[in-house]
């Protein structure tokens, strides 16, 4: 039996461990943190084949620079000198086009599938994974005309791929959310999509990963690689060295430094999310929805409770916490959901966390060049949740050196140099 170092404890590492424990190697999961906080956590629990439009579209650059200075703007990128968020941010442009848009649908589409029916056929059918699962679809609400006309488009795109997808008047939107006044001029309805409670999924996992006998090791982080032979050979944290006869590097928003480690260039950068989550509330919604120009989310979650997430915030891990855009979020909602009159909370009742983006909006998923044992699983930006047991199944084809079971082209850890 071989020995797997999966470094890092977010979602796409732990289902990463959770199908090469499967497999029959032996597991060892490295942590910078406690496993307790990280972004899987604080996420809006979406399980979306919906989501086929990455990231760099057409468009989102110009926005990007109208809302810098905007304190509580949905898309921020903090202006600083730094080589690897310029070199991000020109690759992030370059690739912000109708065809890469175009090309990107069918990959994403694809892999989002796969996850779904792993969660669904593999993993939910099991009590241990009791996460507050609903498939009940999500709603994409817009107000305005032009989003109704970009609504039309994507609606067509989606039934080209397969997707189950509906256009919704006000009237049938409203029909579906009779708790509460929407202002909306209408919705796409994706019946596609599922979302979950994240906080019961991890804990679930993590439990589940123990009991199999994976090394779950906490406050691990790595500091370096001992290689030879173009192969990692061992693992170094500060208390540990761990041997190693593959690595999966899977750690979120810090993959870009430790590939680099590895002579692995990777165009990647921090995106910093936020959301709130209330229990009890007076506040009732039947669906998850995604308010477009508002470009917040909200999902009802595990019977008494509803979050409220946002923001890209494009920063470094180092920076402080920009609390204000959370009242950006709440006030999108309200905008929505008149009926929706959320106070700030306190800053303790705040959640954010690091999605890991890559410059064009797709997840990377391989091997890397050099060091031939080694497989790279991150980038999946806020899709991390939704794709998590797809890309926890192809970490271990890739390290069994089995068949993916879809074209991982697209992903390409270093399609960049190219």
């Amino acid at each position: 039996m071989e020995n797997v170092i999966v470094v890092g404890g977010g979602i796409i590492g732990l289902s990463s461990a959770y199908y090469l424990q499967q497999t029959g190697y032996r597991v060892t999961v490295l942590e910078r943190s406690d496993f307790l906080d990280n972004c899987s956590y604080g996420n809006c629990g979406y399980i979306c084949p919906s989501h086929f439009i990455p990231l760099a579209t057409p468009g989102i650059v110009r926005q990007g620079l109208k809302w810098m200075f905007n304190a509580q703007s949905p898309f921020y990128v903090q202006p600083r000198f730094s080589r690897p968020l310029i070199d991000w941010g020109l690759k992030f442009i370059k690739s912000a086009t109708r065809e890469h848009v175009e090309r990107s649908a069918a990959p994403l589409r694809d892999i989002a599938l796969l996850s779904q029916r792993e969660y669904e056929e593999n993993w939910f059918t099991s009590p241990v994974f009791d996460v507050a699962y609903e498939h009940k679809g999500l709603l994409e609400i817009f107000q305005t005309a032009a989003a109704a006309e970009h609504a039309h488009h994507t609606v067509e795109k989606a039934q080209e791929l397969g997707l189950d997808a509906v256009l919704l008047s006000y009237e049938e939107l409203q029909a579906k959310e009779p708790h509460t006044k929407i202002n909306g001029a209408g919705a796409i309805f994706f019946k596609c999509d599922a979302h979950l409670y994240p906080n019961r999924l991890m804990q679930a996992l993590i439990a589940e990963l123990r009991r199999r006998g994976v090394n779950l090791a906490a406050e691990e982080e790595v500091l370096r690689f001992e290689t030879s032979n173009g192969a990692v050979r061992r693992v170094i944290t500060a208390r540990h060295a761990y041997t190693a006869d593959a690595v999966v590097l899977a750690s979120g928003a810090w993959s870009r430094d430790l590939a680099a480690q590895l002579d692995t260039r990777l165009p990647l950068m921090p995106g910093r999310g936020y959301s709130v989550t209330l229990e009890d509330a007076p506040y009732h919604v039947n669906h998850p929805a995604i308010l477009v120009e508002g470009r917040a989310a909200i999902t009802p979650m595990d019977g008494n409770k509803i979050r409220f997430g946002g923001t890209m915030e494009v920063t470094a891990t180092s920076t402080p916490p920009r609390y204000n855009r959370v009242q950006g979020i709440l006030n999108a909602v309200r905008r929505f959901f008149p009926e929706f009159d959320v106070a700030m909370p306190p800053e303790e009742k705040i959640w954010y966390g690091y999605r890991p983006c890559s410059a064009d909006g797709l997840p990377y998923i391989g091997r890397i060049k050099k060091y031939r044992n080694v497989v790279v699983a991150t980038g999946h930006s806020m899709l991390g949740l939704s794709l998590g047991a797809g890309t926890g199944r192809l970490v271990s084809e890739l390290i069994a050196e089995k068949a993916p079971s879809i074209d991982l082209r697209p992903f390409a850890v270093e399609r960049f140099e190219r």
